[in-house]
């Protein structure tokens, strides 16, 4: 049910003259919810911005929170929404911030005599529902993005590109190598590699649990896409079961260097750059 100009007009008076008590009860009502997980401070600001929100949208005849004249009220929401999802509140608590409201208009307007009042209630709670609703759609949107956000920063901390020599980078992996992750070690490799003119690059599969297929396609991709850069690379972490299973699967390297340890790969870049390397002592029969 849309509100009319003059249910706008009685709303925003109302709103108007009963602003302490109204605000007052409908902060009340919400920190109840929220456990004191805000401080009164700021969410009796929150409130009084609502408040100042709907008094104006109501002014200037707003019948549906979607129409021109709901402009400010969307934003205010859009902030509160946002902010909450920011730190970690749930969407029914951010919600209940909103449908408070209409309890506190509730026991507001029982006061109220008059042959308006329930008609005017209606339209005040359909209008308290769209608020609530975008409320709530937009702290799923500002909570998805979030966590995109952490998503990619996590995948930026997992993949990083090291120094280990002068003109000697590596790229120790750990955990599952899929698409995402491989375009973004493609992209912090070749960045390293034109940052530091870097002539070697090593790709450390120690910390991949197994090879497959696609594994192994997102690895060369990486290495063809170094050569291009003037790099050549070499695959380091060859364990005896990844091995068997490249074999298996009939994955070829082709000509790219293969070592068994982070420690060999360097060991060979080292020679083939022409510094002297200490032998490997053999080890000790117990």
């Amino acid at each position: 049910m849309a509100l009319s100009a003059e249910q706008g007009d009685r709303l925003a008076h109302l709103l108007t003259e009963h602003a302490e008590r109204l605000t007052s009860r409908w902060t009340e009502i919400v920190a109840g919810s929220l456990r004191g997980r805000l401080s009164r401070a700021e969410l009796a600001r929150q409130v009084q911005e609502l408040h100042r929100a709907l008094i104006d949208a109501g002014r200037q005849g707003v019948s549906d929170l979607a129409d021109e004249h709901g402009g400010e009220l969307r934003a205010v929401l859009s902030e509160l929404s946002t902010n909450r999802a920011r730190q970690g509140f749930s969407a029914t608590e951010t919600a209940i911030s909103v449908f408070a409201l209409k309890d506190s208009l509730l026991e507001l307007m029982e006061d109220e005599k008059g042959d308006n009042t329930l008609r005017d209630f209606v339209a005040y709670s359909a209008l308290i529902d769209q608020m609530g609703l975008f409320t709530f759609e937009t702290f799923v949107r500002a909570r998805e993005s979030l966590i995109a956000d952490q998503a990619e920063q996590l995948l930026e901390l997992s993949t990083p590109v090291v120094k280990l020599w002068e003109g000697v980078v590596a790229v120790p992996l750990v955990g599952t190598l899929d698409s995402a992750r491989a375009q973004v070690v493609m992209e912090r490799l070749l960045q390293t590699l034109v940052d530091t003119g870097s002539p070697y690059a090593i790709i450390d599969i120690t910390g991949v649990p197994a090879v497959d297929t696609q594994v192994a396609q997102h690895i060369l991709k990486t290495v063809v896409a170094a050569r291009l850069m003037g790099a050549d690379c070499i695959i380091s972490g060859i364990r005896p079961q990844i091995a068997q299973t490249i074999v298996a699967l009939g994955i070829e390297f082709g000509d790219i260097a293969t070592k068994a340890s982070l420690a060999d790969a360097l060991r060979h870049v080292l020679r083939m750059t022409g510094v002297e390397t200490p032998a490997r002592r053999p080890r000790r029969e117990s």
